[in-house]
């Protein structure tokens, strides 16, 4: 008599498709930036390469693009990019600051969200540009049993070049799959009151004793003036963001400024620039400055090196004296817990 043929074990499919509906766990996707491995010329060159590639950060035509960044700008850029690194790098990990905070904040906020989800939750981070992937992490939390999936990208203030091009991103990951997770999207959290809380909270710790500055430059990443004229409303939302602190703190509005840095190419951008009203105030008589970061969840080249070295540079030799920046947000319990109401409101449903 024909034995029956052994019985294989179910596939990770079949298992998912086996499970009841509530057992079905749901992936919180944190995305931030992203960073180069190392900071030798090559690697820099590599996350250089696929960040100003991307045509949500530059959108002139490839043919035109393309080989002026290819054959000209990476050709020396990697080499100040790199040593800018360099200066910030952390040692010990040896990786960058942004990719040790971002997984500080992950692990900070898995905890809260397992806490009251258990096991139902997963929490995972992935970078836009460089590593870990969007692409490897979605696929890494479907194996985990996700088939919901949050995505959060920590950019508190909306722009093109910088959530939509992450969402850009989730989704080309989705494109490859045949058997798709459901999908949202955190919208911009610019005027969230625990995320105005947490930024309100620690200017004021910098707001102590006899020497406290006598202005807050509030310097955010700036963007072309076109994208703005083409309906993108980040300025809009920075200014709205370093509104709603200025009444948080109950102060005059002369006595906060806001700025935007990190300029790159030719065309105008929206202003005033950083580099140059720190200048300004200085020239003013203003002898002790604070800037804060409200655009940044987590400090990087932009805030660790371009601000601090920079910026604080352009301040002293226009005749300031003492410069205090103050960090960004990154792993402080006020601001995980703004995370956390953010994801909390979104997951409404699914959990």
């Amino acid at each position: 008599m024909a034995q029956p043929a052994p019985q294989s074990a179910p596939s990770s499919l079949q298992t998912q498709c086996d499970a009841p509906a509530q057992s079905t766990k749901v992936g919180v996707l944190l995305a931030n930036l992203g960073t180069p491995d190392a900071t030798d010329y090559w690697s820099v060159r590599r996350y250089l390469s696929e960040f100003l590639s991307d045509q949500r950060v530059v959108d002139y035509p490839r043919w035109l693009w393309q080989p002026l960044l290819q054959l000209v700008i990476l050709s020396r850029r990697p080499f100040a990019s790199g040593e800018a690194y360099r200066s910030i790098w952390n040692e010990e990990r040896d990786e960058s600051p942004l990719l040790t905070i971002t997984r500080q904040q992950c692990d900070k906020l898995s905890a809260l969200l397992k806490a009251e989800y258990g096991e139902r939750v997963e929490v995972d981070f992935c970078m836009r540009y460089g590593n870990p992937s969007t692409d490897s992490v979605v696929r890494r939390l479907q194996e985990r049993g996700c088939q919901r999936i949050l995505f959060f990208p920590l950019y508190p203030q909306y722009a093109a070049p910088t959530t939509a091009t992450a969402c850009d991103q989730l989704f080309r990951s989705l494109m490859k799959q045949k058997w798709q997770p459901s999908v949202r999207t955190v919208p911009a959290y610019y005027a969230h009151p625990g995320y105005i809380e947490a930024l309100a909270a620690s200017v004021v710790e910098h707001w102590q004793g006899e020497d406290v500055p006598s202005r807050l430059v509030a310097s955010y990443h700036g963007v072309p003036k076109r994208y703005i004229k083409d309906g993108d409303p980040y300025e809009a939302q920075c200014h709205a963001t370093t509104r709603l602190l200025q009444q948080r703190l109950g102060w005059e509005e002369d006595r906060i400024v806001t700025t935007f840095q990190s300029k790159f190419g030719p065309e105008e951008w929206v202003g005033p620039a950083t580099i140059d009203q720190v200048a300004v105030l200085a020239r003013q008589g203003h002898k002790h400055i604070a800037v804060v970061s409200p655009a940044f969840s987590a400090d990087c080249v932009e805030t660790l090196e371009e601000i601090q070295q920079q910026i604080q540079e352009a301040f002293l030799a226009a005749g300031g004296e003492r410069f205090t920046y103050i960090a960004c947000l990154n792993d402080r319990d006020d601001h995980i817990a703004a995370l956390s109401d953010v994801a909390r409101n979104e997951l409404s449903g699914w959990l």
